[in-house]
């Protein structure tokens, strides 16, 4: 007895499915509701006040303290190099897109709707996460120089008690988000410049900080020997807890360069972003590497790594030299600089929020400007609330990692757009659309419909010959990439104390991944000369990005990847529940399709996509 079965039902869900998954943003020329009157000093200074912040005045002792001693000077020099490297690719994007949206709009033109989602869903946990995190560093220096008063009376009268909560609610951290949204939701200019005046008001402080801890540097520090009846100390020296503390760190300092990136999502309020954007990442970077590894090295030299206070290092380091101005000032400065990381981080969120929305990927609600400040007054709202509630139950420590697997899985997929885009695409970025892309606020569905039309008259670019033999290179360089990080999270600090049983599996991995990228060398490349930055040394410079952000991602707790998976999770059913049927991308292309095979009328269109119209202004 002969079976038949009938695959063409599969075939066509598997088809649907990547159709979905694979659907690319299509751009325009159309101008922007948000007002453009970000210059170079302002983009700038949003970076850098965006990432002085937390770092500086908190991750460094909390770093040295107890994972990698005086070494986390090395520490931030490996968050440094694969912060950079990750900032080159946002620059070419930069230059390629100049849309809100950041990573989210660069997946989405790259690699396809569903990726986009995901990296989008994760940046809204990313600077939700940032913002929170950043006031809690506020309320403990606060909370320092009032002798921990705050502390003593949230945890007397209204202790949390759970493991996976905070020992106590602060409801000061949860106020500071509350001002800082009413300062965001009021203009952009204005919010800019409170901005400017806190950044270099920090980096006053900053080097009034380093002057004086130089001066007090005792070189001892770096050899030290482990206190006696104290394990959690190390073993003593440069490199206490050995090349594994230094890499754990590393993944921890990562958190302190976050911040570049939401110079990326400005793109529509910036003047000249295509040229302004890339200068101002890369400028940003180069200050914040220096100011970062500065710090490292005098805090180190000034006082013995596992005396340093993990919650408020220049308070207690001044305090202990005896030097209460300085100490003062210091403090009171590191208030300012988190106060400016704060409009820093808080920033890009509600703009991830609106570029979502606008492509109906979530509540169309978040996509409205407000006529007079110019600013996606909802969004901002919003996105204040979640952050304020985080920093309302959960405490530092937990809050940083969450930053750090968003903030490194943003950067890996667009390192990974890149090659995508340079290797595989068909110039997506170099034919922008012309036709004037659909505004949801003027036009609704008989805009679609316009845009429908002339994309059906516009005729499909033919695929390069090549393009498959570079996809698939591109596909198996991140596979072999991640196998490669999996084996060396496996091997953990093994792979360099004993390294001989790890070195057959491991070469079985890296010499297939070095040729692979060799090969995807040889490959064509669309033309960029169009552009304003491009990535130096293709397809290395991303390879080794994109290496770097997957090995700090494996070195993360597992608390943290849990977290992370309920909140994907979340994302998920939001997707599926509304935005596969919300989708801006969707309608258009079921409103092309229609129009292909039916020769519809215009009336019969506006039919088809009336069904979700999207209203994204009021005054």
């Amino acid at each position: 007895m002969i079976v038949h079965i009938n695959l063409k039902p599969l075939q066509e869900a598997v088809s649907g499915l990547w159709g979905v998954a694979s659907r690319r943003k299509r751009m325009s020329d159309e101008p922007s509701q948000l007002a453009r009157v970000l210059n170079l000093v302002d983009l700038t200074m949003l970076g850098v006040g965006a990432t002085l912040g937390l770092g500086v005045y908190v991750l460094t002792g909390k770093v040295a303290h107890g994972e990698a001693g005086p070494a986390v000077l090395l520490s931030f020099i490996i968050a440094s190099v694969a912060s950079l490297f990750a900032g080159l690719c946002y620059c070419e994007f930069a230059a390629r897109v100049p849309k809100a949206g950041s990573a989210y709009v660069y997946a989405y033109v790259a690699v396809g709707e569903v990726v986009a989602f995901v990296i989008g869903w994760t940046l809204i946990l990313e600077y939700a996460i940032g913002t929170s995190s950043i006031a809690r560093g506020v309320s403990t220096y606060i909370d320092n120089l009032v002798d921990h008063r705050m502390e003593r009376f949230f945890s007397d009268t209204m202790p949390f008690g759970v493991p996976s909560l905070a020992e106590y609610p602060d409801f000061f951290s949860f106020a500071v988000i509350v001002a800082m949204t009413a300062l965001l939701a009021f203009g952009v200019k204005e919010s800019s410049l409170f901005n400017n005046v806190l950044s270099f008001l920090n980096l006053a402080v900053v080097t009034i900080a380093v002057v004086t801890c130089a001066v007090y540097a005792n070189p001892k520090n770096w050899s030290l020997a482990p206190r006696p009846g104290n394990p959690d100390d190390g073993e003593g020296g440069f490199v206490p807890y050995g090349v594994k503390g230094i890499i754990q760190g590393a993944a921890t300092c990562f958190f302190g360069f976050v911040g570049f990136d939401g110079i990326a999502t400005t793109s529509e309020e910036a003047k000249n972003p295509r040229r302004n954007i890339p200068l101002a990442i890369v400028i940003s970077l180069v200050i914040v590497m220096v100011t970062y590894c500065s710090i490292a090295v005098v805090l180190t030299l000034a006082q013995p790594y596992y005396l340093l206070d993990r919650e408020a290092t220049f308070t207690v380091v001044f305090r202990e030299m005896k030097l209460p101005v300085v100490m003062w000032v210091v403090t009171m400065g590191a208030v300012f600089a988190l106060s400016a990381s704060l409009v820093g981080v808080m920033f890009p969120l509600p703009r991830i929020m609106y570029a979502m929305a606008q492509d109906g990927l979530i509540f169309s609600v978040f996509a409205r400007v407000n006529g007079r400040t110019k600013t996606p007054v909802i969004a901002t709202v919003v996105a204040g609330s979640l952050a304020a509630v985080l920093a309302l139950i959960f405490d530092l420590d937990q809050l940083t990692e969450m930053m750090s697997i968003g903030t490194l899985l943003a950067y890996t997929v667009v390192g990974l757009c890149v090659l995508v885009l340079r290797y595989t695409s068909v110039a997506a970025l170099a034919n922008t659309r012309r036709a004037t892309r659909p505004s949801p606020r003027t036009s609704g569905a008989a805009g679609i419909l316009v845009f429908a039309m002339s994309e059906c008259a516009r005729p499909a670019p033919p695929l390069p010959h090549d393009r498959r033999a570079s996809l698939t290179r591109v596909s198996s360089a991140a596979l072999l990439t991640l196998a490669l990080c999996v084996l060396l999270k496996v091997a953990g600090n093994d792979v360099y104390t004993d390294p001989m049983p790890w070195l057959a599996p491991l070469l079985a991995l890296l010499v297939p991944l070095i040729i692979v990228v060799v090969l995807l060398d040889q490959q064509p490349r669309t033309d960029v000369s169009q552009l304003s930055f491009t990535v130096p040394c293709l397809p290395y410079l991303p390879a080794v990005s994109l290496f770097l952000n997957l090995y700090l991602m494996m070195n993360l707790a597992v608390d943290t990847w849990i977290r992370f998976a309920v909140w994907m999770f979340i994302g998920g059913v939001l997707y599926v529940g509304y935005s596969l049927r919300h989708s801006t991308e969707r309608l258009l292309e079921v409103a092309e399709k229609s129009m292909a095979e039916t020769k519809a009328d215009q009336a019969t269109m506006v039919i088809i996509v009336a069904e979700h119209p999207v209203d994204t202004t009021y005054t």
